[in-house]
């Protein structure tokens, strides 16, 4: 099973998706987490570069990001993800393709038909079984984020500091997203106590995986469209 993460900044998402990761293997469950951007040596480099507010290397266009994104993507899918599914582990990926179309395509206004054909290509179709959203108003978020680096603006990422606009933009496309595929989403509330949404998503998930309990050997993980 392919579980992914997706939520506007500070909603706490990798928080959850590491509780998941916990409560799996506690429960016998093959599982593995990785994230996105990263998740391979190149995806960390490029991760790096992109929210690094340090690097001496200029500020990357919206474009020039979504293809960096597709090429890290790419790596990611064929070096990490996709062996995974094939030993037939739970694979828990903090962000993917929905990232891209949130960011790139609602934040910084990209054509959103064309980052879906580019990444369609760069995971070669491949589609998480369950997204999980942890959804927060984008102020609540960015005020999470401010406090975890004691209040310096200028120790958030390049991403973080693109205004409120932007960021309310990104939270709208994500629950675009998740209206579109009703079935394949979960949206939680963020804003709740840590362990009653871990509660909430691992009542979701242990659900999923006993449903898809019974499918042959052979059957593949990640949908193919």
């Amino acid at each position: 099973m392919f579980i992914t993460f997706e939520g506007p900044d500070g909603s706490g998402k990798t928080t959850q998706s590491q509780l998941l990761l916990g409560r799996l293997l506690e429960a016998g469950y093959d599982a593995v987490w990785t994230r996105e951007p990263g998740g391979t040596r190149l995806g960390e480099l490029l991760r790096d570069l992109m929210l690094n507010t340090d690097t001496e290397l200029g500020e990357a266009s919206p474009r020039v990001e979504a293809l960096l994104l597709a090429a890290s993507r790419a790596h990611h899918v064929d070096e990490v993800i996709r062996p995974a599914l094939n030993e037939k582990k739970v694979v828990l990926c903090d962000r993917f393709v929905d990232s891209t179309i949130a960011y790139q395509g609602g934040g910084s206004q990209l054509d959103i038909d064309a980052l879906r054909r580019l990444n369609h290509f760069a995971t070669g179709a491949l589609v998480p079984d369950l997204v999980l959203l942890v959804d927060i108003p984008a102020a609540e978020g960015l005020a999470r984020r401010l406090r975890l680096v004691t209040g310096n603006e200028a120790d958030l990422s390049r991403m973080e500091r693109r205004g409120l606009d932007f960021h309310n933009r990104v939270r709208r496309q994500f629950l675009n997203s998740a209206a579109r595929a009703p079935n394949r989403w979960m949206t939680v509330d963020g804003r709740k106590p840590e362990d009653t949404l871990s509660d909430t998503i691992w009542h979701r998930v242990e659900e999923d995986l006993q449903a898809s309990a019974g499918e042959p050997v052979g059957s593949s993980h990640g949908r193919l469209f």
